[in-house]
């Protein structure tokens, strides 16, 4: 029960892929005989051999997915491209907004030149979490001028 060249043939008559035609199994010997493609032939038109439908990639998950997303779902912060920021991107925003506002606090000659170079040096090394935090320390260590 070798259907190969047939199933080859009608698949070629049919110009689908082998996978894609279908034999009915109540009438393989009637296929096994056919050899010619006429014979292939009468046999499509019989209905013997079909052509099987293409088979598609459902979209019942992507339109509920779709939905989902229009009910604003799954937009976390997990979902979005650059969602996590890496520990340079981070330190970079800290210490560019503490060199900032150091540098206004000197041209604004709330500290000195001495006092910003002091803590642009602490801010260097990490010590402040916070601008607010910067502030604080330089309020509590007396080095805040009053004009």
């Amino acid at each position: 029960m070798d259907l190969k060249s047939q199933r080859r043939l009608a698949a070629e008559i049919l110009k689908v892929g082998e996978n894609r035609v279908w034999i009915d199994p109540e009438k393989i010997d009637e296929v096994e005989t056919a050899i010619t493609r006429e014979e292939i032939k009468k046999l499509i038109h019989e209905r013997s051999i079909k052509r099987k439908p293409e088979k598609g990639v459902s979209r019942s998950r992507a339109r509920a997915y779709h939905l989902q997303r229009k009910k604003g779902l799954r937009k976390g912060q997990g979902k979005r491209s650059k969602s996590r920021i890496s520990r340079k991107e981070t330190w970079m925003k800290k210490i560019r907004a503490l060199r900032r506002k150091l540098r206004e606090l000197k041209q604004k000659r709330v500290i000195t030149e001495s006092t910003y170079r002091q803590f642009y040096r602490m801010a260097s090394s990490g010590i402040f979490e916070s601008k607010a935090e910067l502030e604080h320390r330089i309020k509590a260590k007396g080095l805040w001028r009053t004009r």
